[in-house]
């Protein structure tokens, strides 16, 4: 029989949800402590309960992550990691021959389609049409529709490589476009022509979609900087549902103000939120959401239902979905 389990969870879940998880667990004991986070970004307190877990799941405190030997695998509900992303987290766990996962498989499918979505909108002018509707109620149909291009043909160019990326190569390649992306370390694996980042000042003038879902880490800080937002084609359009960390957002600013570059969909920014009184907010080459690439209506029921997959594994020792450490 397998040991029995003590799992911390620190995200508020709804009741129904809460159910489907302690139904999940079996006979193992679930930990909630009294005060939880609504938001699964948010990080938690420490928390004296962490002290009794085997498993973490939620976003544990990371100082505990490093002291609590007791911990035998930490499940976060994020596709992101940046605040274990550390020396001494990735030390402490493999000292320990403990293990890190997160949530990526929860939102690699909306946030590729999300960033498809957006892709498409601006290849047939959609948002440029709804705002003569929200505004000047006019018929400029001549003036769109010459505007309008073909996802054919174009070249997009991918900036990091995981999940996400993966998922979204195999939506756009029904398109017919060139696929190329960059990332840290090339695996060979890769379904599309994939180049380390060391070539991205190279690549940048070719692509007619620069798209960006490279997560915030110390070597992605302002990865997309001046230098490469200048190299970009006057038409070229730039996406980030990644961190707006990684993007000289400044200068993104300025080629958008200039029209430099064809324009810019935004899903992340620098400082979250961005205040009211941004200039991007007002860019008509500029469109931005809140930071809603990855959520959709059963977000949270498909995060428990993916710990639970992990869980099983665990339990049997086979290898687990989503490993980072």
């Amino acid at each position: 029989m397998t040991k029995l389990l003590s799992i911390w969870c620190n995200t508020h879940f709804e009741p129904p949800l809460i159910e489907m998880l302690r139904r999940g667990i079996g006979s193992h004991h679930l930990l909630q402590p009294q005060v939880r986070n609504k938001s699964n970004l948010a990080l938690g307190a420490p928390d004296p309960l962490l002290v009794e877990a085997d498993i973490a799941f939620g976003q544990p405190h990371p100082q505990q992550v490093i002291e609590l030997a007791n911990l035998k695998w930490v499940h976060l509900t994020t596709a992101g990691y940046t605040r274990y992303d550390t020396q001494p987290i990735r030390q402490a766990i493999r000292s320990r021959n403990a293990a890190l996962t997160n949530s990526s498989m929860v939102y690699d499918e909306p946030c590729a389609e999300h960033i498809l979505s957006m892709m498409m909108a601006l290849a047939r002018q959609l948002p440029q049409c709804w705002a003569d509707q929200a505004t000047k109620h006019s018929w400029t149909s001549a003036e769109h529709r010459i505007r309008c291009h073909l996802l054919e043909g174009q070249t997009a160019l991918i900036l990091g490589f995981g999940a996400i990326a993966r998922r979204l190569v195999e939506l756009l390649q029904p398109f017919r476009m060139n696929l190329i992306a960059v990332r840290r370390k090339v695996t060979g694996d890769e379904p599309i022509q994939t180049f380390p980042d060391s070539r991205l000042r190279e690549l940048v003038p070719q692509a007619d979609h620069v798209l960006n879902v490279l997560p915030s880490n110390p070597s992605t800080e302002g990865m997309f900087n001046a230098d490469l937002v200048n190299a970009m084609k006057p038409t070229a359009l730039f996406y980030n549902i990644g961190r707006g960390t990684t993007v000289d957002q400044a200068a993104l600013q300025k080629a958008l103000e200039t029209n430099r570059i064809g324009g810019a969909y935004l899903d992340v920014t620098e400082t979250e939120p961005l205040p009211p009184d941004h200039p991007l907010w007002k860019l008509p080459n500029c469109w931005i959401t809140p930071h809603t690439a990855g959520g959709h209506a059963n977000e949270f029921e498909r995060i428990v239902q993916h710990f639970l997959d992990n869980l099983a594994r665990f339990e049997k020792g086979d290898a687990l979905l989503d490993r980072i450490i």
